[in-house]
């Protein structure tokens, strides 16, 4: 008894909520309904395609109540669909096993609801003033005999005819509730993937508009590293320079100190009077360049980033009613030194780089300009 339980409840429409009505359509979702009952919901979904005779004759598509598969139908509506020939053989089997076990039709009640106040007297009329079903007594001489009454066959029929309307309009906007979804969500995910797409735009403008300043800072430190580097390489080539007259100084001053310890007056006459010319001649430094006041200074290259820095501060995205920049372009227009301001990609224009490079000190690199400024100095040796 319990399996044949299970097996009606297999057997049992999920539309109309009884038993399958031949014929029955299988969807390609492999669920099962009775043939009238997708043609409700069919028609349902598609409230403004042609009919016929009460059937759609055009394609359309509606939802399995089920599993909310999506069905398409061809021109022939829910005619064109497969009938379910092995579950109307399993339904006609049932039939008969419970026909010949005693047991009433399953597409029927097997109980009648008995009346509440009359227990012996079965629900067979309902009250339409008070919208509930009854028995006779009821509104012979009970609680219901001033009230309207109706066959309950007509009212049954009436509001299974409501209900089906009603879950035929609810399976519609279930339907169109998922076309609502899948569009947010569609949404949803163009929202994301222009976000990304955004993002990716803005990293690569400022990348840009590194790469620009890294230039730029590379340019300027080889400018420094540039004079850095003569500067130096004079320093020590005049260093080596004094080191040279340095070291004849000494060996002219350890020949004198020889000198002075000759004992033979005439040898000493002889030896003194060139020692003397060479020493006049080794204390003079007026061959030798010489640095300005301040040469080793390095100030005159100033750098002030204070306007290039609240112009970066204010860069920004560009309004709507601003113009976009021209397809091919790099998004930034960076100026050449001298001239106007640049543009970047926010729509903010900042000013060209503000430096101050005043001219280098020059330095007495030729020999005849260190002749020029030369001072004697022997009187330092």
């Amino acid at each position: 008894m319990n399996n044949t339980g299970n097996l009606e409840k297999q057997l049992i429409c999920p539309i109309c909520l009884e038993m399958f009505t031949k014929p029955v359509v299988i969807l390609p979702c492999q669920h099962n309904l009775c043939r009238k009952c997708a043609n409700d919901i069919f028609q349902a979904s598609n409230p403004y395609l042609p009919t016929r005779g009460g059937s759609l004759t055009s394609g359309g598509r509606f939802r399995c109540p089920s599993c909310r598969h999506e069905v398409v139908l061809d021109r022939h509506g829910v005619y064109g669909l497969q009938r379910n020939l092995l579950v109307e053989n399993i339904i006609d089997m049932f039939k008969q096993e419970s026909s010949s076990s005693g047991k009433p039709a399953p597409d029927r009640k097997e109980e009648t609801p008995m009346c509440d106040i009359h227990e012996d007297e079965k629900i067979n009329i309902y009250c339409v003033t008070h919208g509930v079903p009854t028995c006779s007594l009821c509104k012979i001489f009970g609680a219901h005999k001033d009230c309207e009454v109706a066959p309950i066959t007509s009212i049954y029929q009436t509001k299974k005819m409501e209900l089906s309307d009603g879950i035929a309009m609810m399976v519609g906007n279930n339907d169109r509730m998922q076309g609502i979804i899948s569009h947010l969500e569609e949404a949803c995910r163009s929202i994301e993937d222009n976000g990304r797409r955004q993002k990716t735009l803005c990293c690569e403008k400022f990348d840009q508009l590194y790469a620009i300043l890294e230039e730029k800072k590379r340019e300027m430190s080889q400018k420094v590293t540039a004079e850095q580097e003569e500067k130096v390489n004079y320093i020590r080539g005049l260093t080596r320079k004094y080191g040279d007259h340095l070291e004849e100084s000494c060996k002219i001053v350890e020949l004198g100190i020889q000198t002075m310890e000759e004992s033979d007056m005439a040898l000493f006459l002889l030896n003194s009077k060139p020692l003397l010319k060479t020493i006049a001649d080794a204390s003079s430094t007026t061959h030798l360049d010489k640095i300005e006041h301040s040469y080793e200074n390095m100030d005159h290259y100033k750098v002030e980033f204070k306007k290039e820095g609240r112009a970066l501060r204010s860069v920004d995205f560009i309004q709507g009613d601003e113009d976009e920049d021209e397809e091919g372009e790099d998004g930034e227009t960076i100026t050449e030194e001298g001239e106007g301001a640049q543009t970047v990609s926010g729509g903010s224009a900042a000013p060209a780089l503000s430096i101050q490079h005043s001219a280098p000190q020059q330095m007495n690199s030729s020999p005849s300009a260190a002749k020029s400024t030369a001072q004697p100095s022997a009187a330092g040796l």
